[in-house]
């Protein structure tokens, strides 16, 4: 049961990922049949003010001490540093060990890290962080994709509306679907985004480390709804196969066949943003030919459906 919610602040927190928690579990909505909870923001030192990101200040109006009896301890996004307090550290880990739910939004993962909280564990993070994090702390599970990661007894997301959603996940967990969808009709946000979905990361055409390729990737470009193949991308290179094919992935990070994929994938993202263009259409433009073949490829890269995608991304006059 979900009865009392501690925020963990320390200098640097960022107001607004502080808020996404006091707008799910620090405000009274007895009245649409939430159950009431008992929401705490704790600092080291109580009653002092605490820088954040912005111009302006935080005062905690509980200690650390106040985390003892919570069942669910949130640390919010507080910036990336190289040392975080260790009475702070401390206290996540007690709380850990005493069976509370560990929840992270952003870089506050960075925090539950620290702590060696995250060590063999499946965790989120923000997409532009992930590398910094996953070089900090190599023994976590990382996956740099997902909206937010249900682990147990730690929850960890993303960027500041995946932490919305991975709040609102603990909720329907915790307490049900019905508490869940009148905070999130409250707060006018989707009642319920899938944490496995992707986050929606530009992906921008490898840079070549070189301009041997440049006029084949360009003319691959050109016209995507060809299918070249190895054989005639070679020829066209000046270069047997076998180089072509190592040059390639020298050059691109990937392999052509899934090198071009990632660029059909593009453009069907933009043509579902910008036009009113069917599904099939899309693919037939795109070079996939069936919609059925564009769904696969456009799901297993984005991680929603186009036609979920064009919903959410879509131009509206």
């Amino acid at each position: 049961m979900l009865k009392t919610v501690a925020a963990v602040v320390i200098d640097g927190v960022a107001p607004f990922e502080l808020g996404v928690l006091v707008e799910v579990f620090g405000i009274d909505r007895t009245d649409d049949g939430v159950p009431p909870m008992d929401f705490r923001v704790c600092g080291e030192q109580p009653g002092v003010a605490l820088r954040t990101s912005t111009s302006m200040q935080i005062i905690p109006e509980h200690g650390l001490d106040a985390l003892r009896d919570a069942d669910l301890v949130a640390a919010p996004a507080c910036g990336i540093r190289d040392e975080y307090p260790e009475a702070v550290l401390g206290a996540l880990r007690a709380a850990a060990d005493r069976g509370a739910t560990l929840l992270s939004v952003c870089n506050g993962a960075f925090l539950l890290g620290a702590a060696g909280l995250l060590d063999n564990r499946r965790c989120a993070m923000h997409w532009r962080d992930a590398a910094q994090f996953a070089a900090r702390f190599p023994e976590a599970k990382l996956d740099p994709d997902v909206l937010f990661v249900d682990d147990g007894d730690i929850v960890t997301s993303a960027g500041t509306a995946a932490g919305i959603d991975a709040c609102l996940h603990v909720v329907r967990r915790e307490l049900g679907s019905g508490p869940a969808t009148a905070i999130a009709r409250r707060m006018v946000v989707a009642p319920q985004r899938d944490g496995g979905q992707r986050q929606f990361v530009e992906m921008p055409i490898p840079e070549c480390t070189g301009d041997s390729l440049q006029p084949v990737l360009t003319a691959m470009l050109e016209d995507l709804s060809v299918n070249h193949t190895v054989a005639e991308l070679a020829q066209r290179a000046q270069m047997s196969e076998r180089t072509f094919a190592r040059r390639f992935v020298a050059e691109t990070g990937a392999t052509p066949h899934r090198w071009l994929s990632t660029q059909r994938v593009l453009h069907a993202r933009r043509l579902l943003e910008e036009t009113q263009l069917s599904v099939d259409e899309v693919a037939r433009q795109c070079g996939f030919g069936a919609g059925a073949l564009l769904r696969h490829h456009f799901h297993k890269m984005v991680g929603v459906p186009p036609a979920d995608y064009r919903r959410t991304f879509a131009q509206r006059a």
